[in-house]
């Protein structure tokens, strides 16, 4: 049975506003568990990206509390250097644009980035960068800027940029969306593998087809900003009216397991035998 030491992330009746008029989350409750795959799911503009930025400590909450590793996470507490480090070096945020997290004249720097900043030793960062480097694959990206780089290309450098700081949590916004075909089958590769090597996962799609995958456990957000379905996958995809009722499907989708079920074979086949070459 899991024990409350497991629960990394709990966000209590959560409610917030942009601009302290523009509901984007009302009353959201969620626990996080360690080890988990969980998948915020909803049409667009229904909060979840802003559950995902209040998890980062980027937003904070109007009402209700957000606790990471046992601890409350405020604007006041991350204003504490030694609290600020300890948080940011265990949750990293990968965003659905990447051209909004990597900004550093060259790749290398752009990895060096996060751990300078946490004051760790140079022999430590260039271990860490030349791990990262080759652990994604792109060693030869290493001095070039980020212009220079295709779409595939710089959310490889942003997802790196993330792992090199080694988080314990890993939220994703997005991480399929107008992505090739190549590139999204193996960042739903890495997702698992990064999972099974002990990360925890939270992200925020709408992509169905990929759930099977990507999570272990579902929660779906109303267009009201509420969470109003939570399941594994499976059991959620058969709700075919909950899924029309927040606008994820529409009348005339056909929308069947076999989908998730390829999905995962397909998966389970490829990381099984990635792990055994």
């Amino acid at each position: 049975m899991p024990s409350a030491a497991d629960d990394l992330l709990v966000v209590d009746d959560v409610s917030y506003s942009y601009l302290g008029r523009f509901q984007a989350l009302d009353k959201v409750s969620l626990t996080v568990r360690r080890g988990e795959k969980v998948a915020l799911l909803g049409a667009n503009g229904c909060g979840k990206s802003t559950l995902l930025k209040v998890v980062d400590g980027l937003v904070f909450p109007d009402s209700g509390t957000y606790r990471a590793f046992g601890s409350e996470v405020t604007e006041d507490n991350l204003e504490d250097e030694q609290f600020n480090q300890g948080f940011r070096g265990r949750v990293g945020f990968i965003f659905q644009n990447s051209d909004a997290q990597v900004f550093s004249p060259s790749v290398r720097e752009e990895l060096a980035f996060g751990p300078l900043n946490m004051g760790l030793p140079r022999d430590e960062i260039e271990a860490r960068v030349a791990d990262t480097l080759t652990m994604l694959d792109i060693d030869d990206l290493a001095e070039r800027a980020p212009y220079q780089l295709s779409g595939g290309e710089k959310k490889r450098v942003a997802i790196a940029s993330v792992l090199v700081m080694n988080p314990e949590v890993l939220l994703f916004d997005e991480p399929t969306a107008a992505l090739d075909p190549r590139t999204q089958q193996w960042l739903m590769e890495l997702i698992v593998e990064l999972n099974q090597a002990g990360k925890t996962i939270v992200l925020a799609t709408h992509d169905l087809d990929t759930l099977g995958v990507l999570a272990d456990r579902c929660l779906v957000f109303s267009e009201e900003h509420r969470i109003v379905g939570e399941g594994a996958p499976a059991e959620l995809l058969a709700e075919r009216q909950l899924l029309l009722d927040v606008n994820l499907i529409h009348e005339h989708s056909h929308l069947h397991g076999a989908t998730v079920h390829n999905h995962v074979h397909g998966l389970d086949h490829h990381v099984e035998a990635t792990a055994a070459g």
